[in-house]
């Protein structure tokens, strides 16, 4: 199984989905799954990420999730000297049980080329992390994903339904 996550924060709570494929050119969804972590307070920027895995890992167990690969609307790693992002951090957690790919749309002036991946006909790329996985093979994969435009179906999916504008 495979999953493409994506977070959301709304004033008092992170909200994280994932939605459940198997192939990676599938056009929908096997499931979706939602999970809502809880915050007494706005956390310090630095604390985020820790936050985002916790609600990552929370998600995972209380929906028995066991995937092979996890596709995140974010980064493993911050810059080309692998300093560790939040898709790092997941991995970690998770004590390497699953890769992760990082796409995002955020112009990455500081990371080279190698990293980018440019679908379909789309003139903007998108920048590919990945830990567990050759990036090669993970780039491979994120332009194999369903969808003309520059974001895969399933994780644009993933967003809509952590911004809660999807039925889970």
């Amino acid at each position: 199984m495979k999953l493409a996550v994506a977070l959301h924060p709304t004033g008092s709570a992170l909200l994280a989905a994932a939605v459940e494929f198997e192939e990676w050119d599938a056009p929908e969804a096997a499931r979706t799954h939602v999970s809502r972590l809880a915050l007494s307070e706005k956390p310090a920027p630095d604390a985020l990420a820790l936050l985002q895995v916790q609600c990552l890992l929370q998600l995972l167990q209380a929906h028995a999730l066991a995937p092979t690969v996890i596709v995140i609307d974010g980064l493993v790693h911050l810059d080309a000297q692998d300093t560790p992002g939040l898709g790092r951090h997941l991995y970690e957690a998770l004590g390497g049980r699953a890769a992760v790919i990082g796409v995002s749309k955020a112009t990455m002036a500081h990371m080279p080329a190698q990293f980018q991946v440019t679908r379909e006909d789309e003139a903007a790329p998108v920048t590919v992390t990945c830990v567990g996985i050759d990036i090669g093979a993970a780039k491979a994969r994120v332009r194999a994903m369903h969808g003309k435009r520059r974001v895969p179906t399933l994780l644009k999916l993933a967003a809509r339904v952590a911004r809660g504008n999807s039925p889970p």
